[in-house]
């Protein structure tokens, strides 16, 4: 089994696609789109409020998914078909997407995006972000993390420096077990790459005494409750932030192709331990979030992330927020 990091180097190679027109649509309706030659981007920051807590998205960078090779339950084709009716062609650049919860003096962090483990081009630039943002990263006091996947963790630790040396690391405790001591856990992970890249991440600060797990329905912070959901990996969590004003519900991994797995939820990809879980646990999110109107972020939809899951006859569609961006002066 392939590491998602080989996946990544894979998917940098033919990212050529996306400088030259594209052929969109089925065999019987070819239609040539031009595809925009996106340059590099500033650092991005976008700032938001539910209630009185004051959220920031911050962009850790896209790197490319090569669909036909990820994407399980479906074919090629069919992922060509989906693609194009969203003006997309494979393979496809995907944000990594990190929030930070400003809560009166409390700083809470959610995943800390790949770092320095896809290598160059691919992700990274969380240190940017929060440096854009104003946020220094001592002033972290805790970070939740969804899962333990490179693209989540990787920023803890950069050249061997601990990268937020005053927080608190809280994951859901079957993810310790399968990533970092899988002799405890009922099966050996099967990527062993990540396995040691996790180990890599949080040892310093398990070390340190800094990381708390659960596993069960738990407040990891005053406001913050996590719901482990497990199916992606089996510490996969959900974390919800309650105000009296509103709430939103960080998701995790529970989507990664937008264009694909609104429109046919039982698509897996082949990073789920557990696929047909995964299936279950997105389907069923999908339904309460449409049906409730839930406000949810997460880390792998277009920057900043942030939006709603509308019903659609059997599926669903994705709605981000409004982009706005106004003076306050």
């Amino acid at each position: 089994m392939q590491s998602m990091s080989q996946h990544i180097a894979k998917g940098m190679a033919v990212l050529a696609l996306f400088s030259a027109p594209a052929t969109l649509g089925t065999a019987a309706n070819i239609v040539s789109t031009t595809m925009p030659q996106v340059l590099p981007q500033p650092s991005g920051v976008y700032r938001f409020k539910v209630g009185d807590v004051q959220i920031v998205a911050l962009s850790d960078g896209t790197a490319p998914q090569d669909l036909h090779k990820l994407l399980q339950g479906t074919t090629a084709a069919r992922t060509d078909a989906a693609l194009a009716r969203e003006f997309l062609a494979n393979p496809v650049q995907t944000s990594i997407n990190v929030f930070v919860l400003e809560m009166g003096s409390r700083h809470v962090m959610i995943d800390t995006g790949v770092g320095d483990l896809f290598g160059p081009g691919s992700g990274g630039r969380l240190t940017d972000s929060l440096a854009s943002a104003g946020i220094r990263a001592e002033q972290i006091d805790d970070i939740l993390v969804t899962h333990v996947h490179p693209d989540h963790v990787g920023g803890l630790v950069r050249g061997g420096q601990t990268m937020f040396p005053n927080a608190v690391v809280h994951f859901g405790k079957p993810d310790l077990d399968y990533f970092v001591e899988p002799a405890k856990g009922s099966n050996a992970h099967a990527d062993t790459q990540a396995s040691e890249e996790a180990v890599k991440m949080l040892k310093p600060y398990l070390d340190a005494g800094k990381v708390a797990t659960f596993t069960r329905n738990i407040e990891v912070v005053p406001g913050i409750t996590a719901t482990p959901h497990p199916g992606h990996t089996p510490g996969s969590a959900f974390y919800t932030l309650t105000t009296k004003d509103g709430a939103i519900v960080f998701i995790g991994d529970i989507v990664h192709a937008a264009a694909v797995q609104f429109s046919a939820p039982g698509v897996s990809i082949m990073y789920d331990a557990e696929p047909r879980l995964a299936v279950d646990v997105r389907k069923k999110a999908f339904a309460e979030f449409a049906e409730k109107r839930t406000l949810i972020a997460a880390p792998h939809l277009s920057f900043p992330g942030v939006g709603y899951v509308r019903k659609t006859g059997e599926n669903y569609q994705w709605i981000p927020i409004n982009y706005e961006n106004w003076s306050a002066k």
